[in-house]
């Protein structure tokens, strides 16, 4: 399930929240084997014991055994209609808030800081206890459910033979002949009762599961694409000219506005320095997030050296690129594994890893710590400053040995001076690197060759730096 999750396209994880991800995965994945499929091995074999045993009990007496069996089986069926709706609410409810609990615990651990400063954790604990209580209350109420005839089937049973007794010994066998079918009744009941209850709680357990079960369906049956599992590209697109955004428009689904207007044109050459900005919300990251391969175009079409970028090849378009974005994402690992990130710990190049460090100017930092590449950064990179944490980013890209870099508001929560070292090692580059920033300072454009503002989905005007300030 987590592979083909990976592996699904960028717009699809855009649309949903990663906490009902998570609880499908973590949990309600492992579920399936308890509530589901154990069940059902259960049922099975019950229902075959039973058989043997009704068999048995039929050829000694066919009267009392159908009896028997349909009297026993009337009472579970009562309790079957009384109570599946609830098990089937408890088990919607159930699902519903496993999602919340996941949710909440994200959004809580997420936001450690604004929450010790704000002094908000008993708000937050509170929006847990809400998620917590009601999964609490549905997973005991199934528990109670699946549990409860035993004891009333089991009271049943022994009025049952009881009544069987009294009308055995007033037959005209008497008593001695009714001992040998009482007996073997009792014997039968004594294994028939546990078969009905497993066969009842198992029965219980699938009814209350089946929202989990219709969650973790959905999630086995997402697509996987051809390339997946391949371990070597097998046909690189090659880069050798230029990015064309050809007459394309964008909108997420059918019934939402357009984010990038029809007619959007545009030629990045190799080897440029390009520069995006306008309003938030003008769709600059949209922009970003077609050229990368992350976003299909809902009109128009990507072109790089002339071939049409699809499904098909995307990534062997996405092999040129590296991404570096306002957030950096940083793993719980060592410098140099967070460099290499993605790339096993046995197969990183540390010399790689050093010349990496060494062009985004954070190899002197690095080297004066104790550990030197074998730093642990912390969870999200937390024992680290913005800059190093952006020049992490920019290593990163660099040890991908990428030909694009794409840089998506990378330096705007820096301050000015930190900003303008990260921007120093960006322009220390190789020439033949193309690099895409965007920004909300203009300041940070002003070594592009070319700046594109967008304004409404639309590019409102390109020109130079001196260009853009003038106008």
């Amino acid at each position: 399930i987590y592979l083909r999750t990976l592996y699904q396209p960028y717009s699809v994880h855009a649309a949903r929240n990663s906490s009902e991800l998570i609880s499908g995965i973590a949990n309600k994945a492992n579920s399936i084997v308890y509530a589901t499929l154990l069940p059902i091995a259960i049922v099975v074999s019950s229902l075959m014991m039973m058989v043997s045993i009704l068999v048995i009990l039929f050829a000694i007496d066919p009267v009392i055994a159908i009896s028997t069996f349909m009297s026993l089986g009337f009472i579970y069926l009562v309790i079957i209609l009384s109570i599946r709706n609830i098990l089937m609410r408890d088990g919607k409810r159930m699902n519903y808030e496993q999602n919340q609990v996941f949710k909440a615990l994200q959004e809580g651990l997420g936001g450690i800081r604004d929450i010790l400063v704000d002094g908000t954790q008993k708000v937050h604990a509170q929006i847990f206890r809400k998620a917590d209580l009601p999964l609490r209350r549905a997973t005991s109420n199934i528990a109670i459910l699946s549990a409860l005839p035993r004891y009333a089937v089991e009271a049943s049973g022994m009025v049952l033979i009881g009544a069987v007794a009294y009308f055995l010994a007033i037959s005209p066998a008497g008593i001695e002949g009714a001992i040998p079918v009482l007996g073997a009744l009792a014997l039968g009941a004594q294994r028939l009762l546990p078969m009905l209850q497993q066969t009842y709680a198992s029965w219980a357990s699938l009814r209350a599961s089946r929202a989990n079960l219709a969650d973790v369906l959905m999630l086995l049956d997402q697509p996987l694409p051809a390339h997946a599992g391949d371990e070597i590209l097998s046909s690189p697109l090659p880069f050798n000219k230029s990015i064309t955004l050809n007459t394309l428009a964008f909108k997420y689904t059918r019934d939402t506005p357009w984010v990038l207007s029809p007619g959007l044109n545009l030629c990045i050459h190799k080897g440029s320095r390009i520069g995006f900005i306008g309003a938030t919300g003008s769709g600059k990251s949209t922009v970003l997030d077609i050229i990368m391969g992350l976003l299909h175009p809902t009109i128009g079409s990507l072109v790089i050296d002339g071939v049409n970028i699809d499904e098909h090849n995307q990534r062997g378009w996405q092999s040129h690129i590296a991404h570096v974005p306002q957030a950096i994402f940083l793993a719980d690992v060592s410098i140099a594994e967070n460099i290499a990130f993605g790339v096993p710990l046995e197969d990183i190049d540390h010399d790689r890893v050093r010349e990496a460090a060494q062009k985004a100017q954070i190899a002197q930092a690095i080297e004066s710590w104790s550990k030197q590449y074998s730093t642990v950064v912390g969870e999200r990179g937390v024992r680290m400053s913005g800059g190093q944490r952006q020049r992490i980013g920019i290593a990163r890209a660099l040890y991908k040995k990428a030909d694009v870099i794409v840089l998506d508001e990378a330096t705007s929560a820096l301050d000015n001076d930190t900003e303008s070292s990260v921007m120093a090692a960006i322009e220390s580059l190789e020439d033949d690197l193309t690099v895409i920033i965007v920004a909300h300072r203009l300041s940070t454009l002003k070594n592009c060759s070319q700046i594109v503002e967008l304004c409404d989905g639309q590019i409102k005007r390109i020109g130079s730096y001196v260009d853009i300030v003038e106008q």
